[in-house]
């Protein structure tokens, strides 16, 4: 992984997570942060009004999809009180 210095830390290259893009790196008791953007946001790939209703995963994950689906806990909840 390239490393760049950023502002006299050692950060990954800029990540891009479809998404937002984002940074990382460690302070030095060895936890790590990220540094994100903002947008493009969670509504480019669904209509805002369905946000949170189906699993949305990145490409590099859909080979897992089934997987993931199975380890994810199901709960209902009213949509309405989230809008």
């Amino acid at each position: 992984m390239e490393k760049l210095k950023t502002f006299g830390l050692q950060t990954t290259e800029v990540k891009d997570r479809n998404y937002f893009t984002s940074i990382y790196f460690n302070e030095p008791g060895g936890v790590v942060f990220e540094i994100a953007t903002s947008g493009p946001g969670f509504a480019i790939d669904e209509d805002i009004n369905e946000l949170g209703l189906n699993l949305k995963l990145p490409s590099q994950f859909e080979e897992k999809r089934t997987s993931l689906n199975k380890s994810l806990s199901t709960f209902k909840y009213q949509p309405e009180n989230f809008k």
